[in-house]
């Protein structure tokens, strides 16, 4: 697919996501119709090898989509990034008992998420406390997992627990939804991000063994190698893509109303050029930040964990400053809901609270940095 041809498919995507996005977000409801578009676009097959149905485009192109998706709804854009998350780790290691689950992923067929947070570990997705235990050539497997984005909507769940074979690793499965003992456990209600399901589920399940992702005991690595990279480049997508929305927003807004007793724009006022002149300097040097980041994935080199590690951070808390900037400038006209700015302003807080944290990154980087091992 060029360039062009992208492009025009991310547009007729996000047109479809932002006309529901303001009733996505005021109903709390799943947004069907842009989760519909996606399946027809083949976007759920952007970065799945073309061996196997999809467009085998790269971070850089993953990072674009992902932001401009995000642009028009936050909750649609993290839906798109968990699928993506969870078929790059079907990627790594196809479950056996399922040959065809990357195809049906890339061709729109399967909608997939990740379920590893769970309650008992909180944010510390890679230790899960849930449990798999042989029986016979299957597998029974039980947990409690919290903020399973699409859970209930979700074709397969790729799902973490204490491996099978040594409790002291992690395996990884991918479970599809129709298998019994799959619940959801509770409503989602949030302050931003309202239409994306991210609701708990309880799991007591017996599955084959053959669903598993790679070797047993296999899956702490894969959570490291290849769903922390693409998660947190996705993620970091998400948080400039509703940034750029109220960047724009504030723009317009201070360029086109008038305090009709001075006969001027607000734009005309010192104090709000400046703010909106941080904002836009802000989001030009965080996307920068990403691209970089993007290209060390696509291409690594010794300091790729760093960026891995530092770009999620470093997105996540810019995006919190520039919406409240961008609220800030607009007042009345973004508190009243008027602009859409308010609802980028929600949805941007849910990025530094979504594991890993902000504060666990700036952690893990700090001992990167430091030689200190991170686990």
């Amino acid at each position: 697919m060029t360039q062009t041809t992208l492009d025009e498919t991310v547009a007729e995507v996000t047109a479809v996501a932002a006309a529901h996005a303001e009733q996505v977000d005021t109903d709390g409801t799943y947004p069907i119709a842009a989760v519909e578009a996606l399946r027809r676009s083949g976007l759920l097959g952007l970065v799945i090898s073309e061996d196997a149905g999809g467009m085998g485009a790269g971070p850089t192109e993953f990072i674009q989509v992902v932001g401009s998706i995000a642009a028009a709804c936050g909750s649609t854009a993290m839906i798109y990034l968990m699928h993506v998350a969870a078929a790059v780790t079907v990627a790594s290691a196809p479950p056996t008992a399922m040959p065809d689950l990357l195809s049906r992923m890339a061709s729109g067929e399967v909608l997939g998420t990740l379920a590893f947070s769970e309650k008992g570990s909180r944010s510390h997705f890679w230790a899960p406390v849930s449990e798999s235990v042989t029986d016979g050539d299957d597998l029974r497997f039980s947990a409690y997992k919290s903020w399973v984005t699409s859970a209930g909507h979700a074709d397969v769940y790729v799902m973490s627990s204490k491996s099978a074979v040594d409790p002291e690793t992690v395996d990884l499965y991918a479970i599809p939804s129709a298998t019994p003992g799959l619940e959801i456990a509770g409503p989602w209600r949030g302050l931003g991000l309202r239409g994306n399901a991210s609701s708990p589920m309880s799991v007591s399940v017996k599955i084959p063994s053959g669903y598993r992702i790679g070797e047993a005991g296999s899956g702490f690595g894969t959570m490291m190698a290849t769903v922390l990279p693409w998660f947190n480049l996705g993620n970091s997508a998400v948080s400039l893509g509703l940034s750029r929305t109220a960047v724009d927003a504030a723009t317009t807004h201070v360029t086109g109303t008038r305090l009709e007793h001075l006969d001027q724009a607000l734009s005309a006022l010192p104090t709000i050029r400046a703010q909106v002149a941080k904002m836009s300097i802000a989001l030009a040097a965080q996307g920068a930040y990403l691209a970089l980041a993007a290209a060390r994935v696509a291409s690594p080199a010794d300091d790729t964990g760093l960026f891995v590690l530092g770009v999620k951070a470093s997105t996540n808390d810019a995006a919190l400053t520039i919406t409240e900037s961008a609220m800030r400038v607009c007042g009345g006209a973004a508190f009243s809901k008027h602009l859409p700015i308010e609802r980028a302003f929600r949805d941007a807080r849910a990025g530094s609270v979504m594991a890993p944290t902000a504060d666990v990154l700036y952690d893990f980087y700090g001992k990167a940095l430091t030689g200190l091992p991170l686990f």
